[in-house]
């Protein structure tokens, strides 16, 4: 980038890890970037509820590395702490049956928790948290952002990434160009109800974690189980995304009563629990194409995101990377 002439803006909404990786290469690329989040706090599904002496992970429960470039950020994240492998006895439930899992995949987590890293590159950026994006708006060649919270943004930027799930980004792009939801109209991001467990005494299950096919529950984990974890005995239950999406209206506490029963029939009972109900409406999903992400040059928004990049952790982090070296590309 040319160094004459004020440093180019960018505001990015989402703070999730797309959203964060796109804003730490750009804001290195030397542009100006602020990062709006309707949270309160980053790292989107990269995350962790704390409760009464108890934390858990109860949205992404563990990620991989396969792709070069995010091998050498995770290994920036183990230097600095704030993440770890996890090494958890593994099953899997199928057709009635108990079975050990072949999978020899290695996982990595956050540490002490799964939004570790998401809180580790957002120290660096300029954040607004509580901030929900609800009118987008592109007039003389700068975009205009408002939100619920504050009303009009003061600053105009030079660029917009939405770094959002895909309903959100084409309710919000739908506002500037309607051609922008057509060409992913195959894209359908399924939800997910997640269900935490805390228990008073250890429980004797013989697994850290598992894989459950043909019932409600998706997967079972235990959150001890992971390094750095402090607190009371603590499960993570999702229910499957099929499941999900078509209960998505539920009431949580008929939810919540549909998966305890089949953690039940599982092995884990929870009847002396702590409960605490989390539903993910988007969830997972990805579209068949891979592009990594998108640009639209002449309006100058990118969007990216893991459902631009094949879903998993891994693809949001390398989504938002790639994003920030095509926008540096246009303006050399």
């Amino acid at each position: 980038m040319s160094h004459s002439g004020p440093q180019k803006t960018i505001a990015i909404i989402g703070a999730g890890l797309a959203g964060l990786s796109c804003a730490t290469k750009l804001q290195a690329q030397g542009f100006k970037v602020q990062v709006f989040e309707k949270s309160r706090g980053p790292s989107g599904r990269m995350s962790t509820r704390n409760g009464k002496d108890w934390t858990a992970d109860h949205g992404a429960q563990y990620f991989t590395a396969r792709d070069p470039l995010f091998i050498e950020e995770l290994n920036h994240w183990i230097n600095a702490g704030i993440s770890a492998a996890w090494h958890p006895h593994i099953k899997v439930f199928e057709n009635g049956q108990w079975h050990e899992s072949a999978s020899t995949e290695k996982r990595y987590v956050g540490i002490p928790a799964m939004n570790s890293p998401g809180k580790y590159l957002a120290k660096n950026l300029s954040m607004h948290f509580n901030q929900t994006i609800d009118q987008i708006d592109l007039q003389n060649g700068k975009w205009l952002i408002h939100s619920v919270e504050s009303g009009n943004i003061k600053q105009q930027f030079d660029w917009l990434v939405l770094a959002l799930p895909a309903a959100q980004t084409f309710t919000l792009s739908n506002l500037v160009d309607k051609s922008i939801k057509e060409a992913d109209a195959q894209i359908e991001m399924m939800g997910c109800w997640t269900v935490i467990a805390s228990f008073a005494e250890k429980l004797n299950i013989p697994f850290d974690a598992a894989f459950i096919n043909g019932e409600i529950i998706g997967w079972i984990s235990r959150n001890n189980s992971k390094p750095a974890r402090q607190g009371l005995e603590t499960w993570t239950i999702h229910a499957n995304p099929q499941w999900s999406q078509q209960w998505i209206e539920l009431e949580k506490e008929e939810a919540e009563k549909r998966i305890l029963e089949c953690a039940k029939r599982l092995g884990l009972d929870c009847q002396n629990a702590q409960i605490s109900v989390h539903r993910w409406r988007y969830a997972s999903g990805s579209i068949d194409a891979n592009p990594g992400f998108r640009t639209y040059q002449h309006l100058k928004l990118g969007l990216c995101g893991d459902w631009l990049h094949g879903g998993r952790v891994e693809g949001a982090w390398l989504s938002g990377y790639k994003l920030a070296l095509q926008i540096k590309n246009d303006y050399q």
